[in-house]
C-alpha cells in the first residue's frame, strides 16, 4: 500500500504544510491512521484512494492548527525562517505528484481560489467568506459548483 500511494499522499501533504520535514512526520501518521481505521472504509461511499486523500488532508490541516506546530513557528529563529523561503513557498509546484494542478486549471479562477483556500490552506467556508468578503451562501454555492465541475473533470483520470 505504501509503495502505491505514498508519492501521491506525500505531494498532497507537502502542498498543505509546505515543509519536507513536517511532511515526512505527517505521512507516517497518515499511514498509521489508515492502518488502524481500515475497517471504517466503506466502498459504497467512495474510492479507497479518495478515502486516503481525505485522511492525509485532514491530518495535515490538523497538524498546522495544532498548538505544538504554532509554538514551533513562533520559536523558530529568524535566520532559519528567513532563509527557508523556498521551502515555505506556496508557488513550489514540485509537490504536484498527481498532476492535480492541471485539473484545477479547468476551473474558473474564482473556483480555483476557493479550492485552494479550502483544501490546501484549511480554511472553513465561514473563514473563506470573511477573507474574500463575500456572503457565506455564495461561498457554499460556488464551492459546490467547483466540486461538481472537478468531479466531472476527474472522470477522465479514473
Amino acid at each position: 500500500m505504501y509503495d502505491h500511494y505514498s508519492g501521491a499522499l506525500y505531494g498532497i501533504i507537502l502542498r498543505i504544510v509546505q515543509s519536507k520535514e513536517y511532511t515526512e512526520e505527517i505521512i507516517q501518521d497518515v499511514f498509521v491512521k489508515i492502518w488502524n481505521s481500515i475497517h471504517q472504509y466503506d466502498a459504497s461511499k467512495g474510492r479507497f484512494y479518495t478515502w486516503m486523500i481525505n485522511i492525509a488532508r485532514n491530518t495535515a490541516i490538523d497538524y498546522l492548527k495544532s498548538k505544538a506546530f504554532q509554538n514551533e513557528l513562533k520559536n523558530q529563529s529568524l535566520p532559519d525562517f528567513v532563509y527557508n523561503t523556498a521551502e515555505l513557498s506556496t508557488t513550489n509546484n514540485s509537490s504536484d505528484y498527481i498532476g492535480f494542478n492541471n485539473v484545477l486549471e479547468g476551473l474558473e479562477t474564482d473556483k480555483q481560489e476557493l479550492i485552494d483556500l479550502a483544501y490546501y490552506q484549511g480554511y472553513t467556508q465561514h473563514e473563506i467568506s470573511e477573507k474574500l468578503k463575500i456572503p457565506l451562501g455564495t461561498v457554499k454555492t460556488k464551492m459546490r459548483n467547483a466540486l461538481m465541475k472537478l468531479k466531472d473533470l476527474l472522470k477522465d483520470y479514473q
